[in-house]
């Protein structure tokens, strides 16, 4: 069991009036990180827990006045709603319950898409909702209380397999591709499908297997259609979807002179490196393995953004390439100013920053990461 950091951050807006939204995909974790919080501190028996992937709970939520909803939930101090997407015009029910409950009772939501979720309640709930991102483990989470010997000694594993929170538990490395290739068939499109979002499942494979021999690089949806023959409007939707259900992520470059590094094509990301290789059937081991410099990148790319997201770090991300292909992987955009991060999973290797950079923005700070220097960035 691991504790999450979302945990202190739900504490501090515990009955405060207004709903708690935990978002994530699907076995990242989120009605665990629910029940242990509630069984810390001996709330889960007074709690009323809908299962949405139940039809019966769905049907009992959906559409209903408050007065139905009261007797549902009863004396409940605490109304948990798991995978909330499911419920038609969720949204109104839970503005319902919010309303009337105040701070007498904490509305508890969790979803793995936000597709519907954050479509249905982002009018209902305007100033009744907290919102929490929960991603797979991040590296701070798994090694919070071990010799960080360890964690060195596991990058690799974690590269190569990622660190869905059962993956992480269980330990041989057949069981763990196993696991992860269940992730990819069963859980991973299941609300695209099951929102019949997409008409042909097929193509949708062949994408997102195009996108993870492309990790690290600039995608461009007209030369993935030329590829694939598929309409360049419908990858883009597709993309989003995924997206949506917090598969992939996107990160859009950065530039001030339009003429030398304006770039229309983002990089696209996996949330998790396992299930990334689980696509391609590839759990080769990182010498054998020509990838290995976009799956570091890849990993620091998420592990960065789940420090952002947990510790509140208010910035901006992008990646910077020049026309004459001078580039640096990581540039975050603050308030305090710009920050830029090359990784490299060589510590022997620390370029400098490159010369068009340093000429562009000599106030930027720079910094290689690298398996050695990562406190302070990811931990």
């Amino acid at each position: 069991m691991f504790e999450r950091i979302l945990e202190a951050q739900i504490a501090k807006k515990w009955l405060s009036g207004k709903a708690i939204l935990i978002l994530g995909a699907r076995q990242v974790g989120k009605t665990t990180l629910v029940r242990e919080f509630l069984r810390k501190r001996g709330l889960w028996e007074q709690t009323r827990h809908f299962n949405c992937d139940n039809p019966t709970d769905r049907e009992a939520l959906a559409q209903k006045d408050f007065a139905w909803l009261d007797k549902l939930t009863g004396s409940a101090r605490i109304v948990f709603i798991d995978e909330a997407q499911k419920v038609p015009n969720i949204g109104q029910s839970l503005k319902l319950l919010v309303d009337a409950y105040g701070r007498e009772k904490q509305l508890i939501v969790s979803g793995s898409s936000s597709i519907h979720l954050m479509d249905q309640t982002q009018e209902a709930l305007t100033g009744r909702k907290w919102t929490f991102h929960l991603y797979p483990l991040s590296l701070e989470e798994i090694y919070a209380d071990k010799d960080p010997l360890l964690l060195h000694k596991e990058l690799e594993e974690r590269m190569i397999y990622g660190s869905y929170p059962e993956v992480v538990t269980i330990n041989g490395f057949s069981e763990k591709r196993e696991l992860l290739a269940e992730l990819v068939s069963g859980y991973l499109y299941k609300d695209i499908y099951e929102f019949q979002l997409v008409k042909k499942p097929r193509m949708l494979d062949q994408l997102f297997k195009a996108l993870a021999l492309q990790l690290g690089s600039e995608v461009s949806y007209l030369e993935l259609s030329n590829l694939l023959g598929i309409d360049k409007n419908t990858i883009e939707r597709y993309v989003d979807l995924l997206e949506k259900n917090f598969v992939l992520f996107r990160l859009p470059p950065f530039f001030r002179n339009k003429r030398k590094e304006l770039s229309k094509k983002h990089k696209i990301f996996f949330y998790d490196t396992g299930i990334r290789n689980a696509v391609l059937g590839d759990f080769r081991p990182l010498d054998s393995r020509t990838d290995r410099g976009a799956l570091w990148e890849n990993l620091l790319m998420t592990e960065r953004l789940k420090f952002r997201t947990y510790h509140k770090v208010m910035c901006r991300p992008y990646f910077w390439r020049t026309y004459s292909r001078q580039e640096i992987d990581l540039v975050e955009e603050c308030a305090e100013g710009i920050r830029a991060f090359e990784f490299k999973w060589s510590d022997a290797r620390r370029p400098p920053a490159p010369a068009a950079w340093r000429e562009r923005y000599p106030e930027a700070s720079y910094e290689v990461i690298t398996p050695s220097r990562l406190n302070g960035f990811i931990l």
